[in-house]
């Protein structure tokens, strides 16, 4: 009788695009960017992942492969999410990603200025010159209630050429060496670009 022979199988592989996330999640730790948000923007120990974990995430995402924030899930299922930045693909879907960014919207300025500043300290970054640029987002829907202190969407001259959607404007600072953000600061849809340079030149964006 012949000598029977098993033989064993282990799981089945997976491949995942890498790309740049190991370069983007080395510049995000340098930067501390999930540390810094965690700070503005604590969240309960019983939390799965925190509210800068899915911003880094987001980062990575906007910087590899940008995809609508409905779809940022299966991003990161494609790509080796979890195994660079340790989070699993099923805690970036749309309605944890939206709350984290409502977290950090009311403390975006403080946020932004940390980054930056780090960047300027970790990197030697020249800040002698500030580069002021204006740009426009459009945007889908009614909006017919806007909170106070946000900017409210509105008709006007939009850089994408979609004039039959509302607006709203935002004017950025950046280092000329480097292109690092400094400030920022957002306006109405309908604003007019002098509205946005005379301050920002005052200093009033700051």
């Amino acid at each position: 009788m012949g000598t029977r022979v098993r033989y064993g199988y282990g799981p089945p592989s997976v491949d995942k695009a890498l790309g740049a996330l190991p370069v983007v999640a080395a510049f995000c730790r340098r930067l501390d960017i999930a540390g810094i948000v965690d700070r503005a923007c604590p969240v309960r120990d019983v939390a799965i992942v925190t509210h800068g974990q899915v911003i880094e995430a987001l980062v990575a995402n906007r910087l590899t492969s940008p995809t609508p924030l409905v779809h940022v899930e299966d991003w990161a299922r494609a790509w080796a999410v979890e195994e660079v930045f340790d989070v699993a693909p099923h805690t970036l879907n749309d309605d944890r990603i939206g709350r984290a960014l409502d977290a950090a919207a009311p403390e975006l300025a403080g946020i932004v200025g940390s980054i930056g500043a780090g960047a300027v300290a970790s990197f030697g970054i020249d800040v002698s010159r500030i580069h002021w640029d204006m740009t426009s987002i459009s945007l889908f829907g009614e909006y017919e209630v806007t909170e106070e202190d946000f900017a409210e969407p509105r008709f006007g001259h939009p850089k994408d050429r979609r004039p039959d959607l509302r607006q709203i404007q935002t004017g950025l600072g950046v280092t000329a060496d480097g292109g690092v953000p400094i400030f920022h600061r957002a306006y109405d849809g309908g604003a007019g670009e002098v509205n946005q340079v005379i301050p920002a030149l005052a200093g009033d964006a700051l």
